[in-house]
């Protein structure tokens, strides 16, 4: 998965490069996988491109976890936290996460990696971030706090599961109309029996 920013080596690679790069790296073997060497001929690269932007490998961990940290979550709770209706503010999110190809692997893959200190302090403050989120969805709602909190879990369990079942059955990979349909459904179920 390195090799998906190669195009990029006719140019200079910019921070950028490396920082998605590092990320595929950790979805694919934890913070051990993040080696700049094998990194930089992934990318066509020298050690050298790598220093120019990073102090050491630790820096390039903790950037590629600050960048997934504000696009795959700060970002999108931004651009969906004003939406009025809390069913279509649950769908959208839904739609948002699960229709972005890149991030939901590695959010799987990165709660693997929790093990270490690094990636468990993100992972933590991330998941915090969403499951409030969604908490808020169920709470605007009129759920109770404890019912709220119980299906903004299950609906972070089932966006969590999507990407875990594709992941795993990479060669029955699911089509979008397929993905539609469950993301709709999973909003049917969890905004069933609304209170009164």
């Amino acid at each position: 998965m390195v090799t998906a920013v190669r195009y990029r080596t006719a140019m200079a690679l910019d921070k950028d490069d490396w920082i998605r790069a590092a990320l595929f790296a950790l979805a694919e073997g934890g913070v051990a996988g993040v080696a700049v060497e094998r990194l930089a001929a992934g990318l066509g690269a020298t050690k050298g491109s790598f220093y120019w932007h990073f102090r050491d490998r630790s820096d390039l961990v903790g950037q590629a976890l600050t960048a997934w940290e504000s696009d795959a979550t700060d970002r999108i709770i931004a651009e969906l936290g004003d939406v009025e209706d809390p069913v279509e503010r649950l769908r959208l999110v839904m739609a948002e996460a699960m229709e972005d190809e890149d991030s939901g692997p590695i959010d799987v893959e990165l709660l693997s990696a929790a093990r270490d200190p690094q990636v468990a302090e993100v992972v933590a403050r991330v998941q915090a971030k969403r499951l409030a989120f969604l908490e808020r969805c169920f709470s605007d709602l009129g759920f109770p706090p404890a019912e709220s909190r119980h299906r903004g879990r299950l609906a972070y369990s089932a966006y969590l599961g999507w990407f875990d079942l594709v992941r795993t059955r990479p060669g029955a990979r699911p089509s979008n109309r397929e993905r539609a349909a469950y993301q709709r459904s999973v909003v049917g179920v969890l905004t069933s029996n609304l209170p009164r």
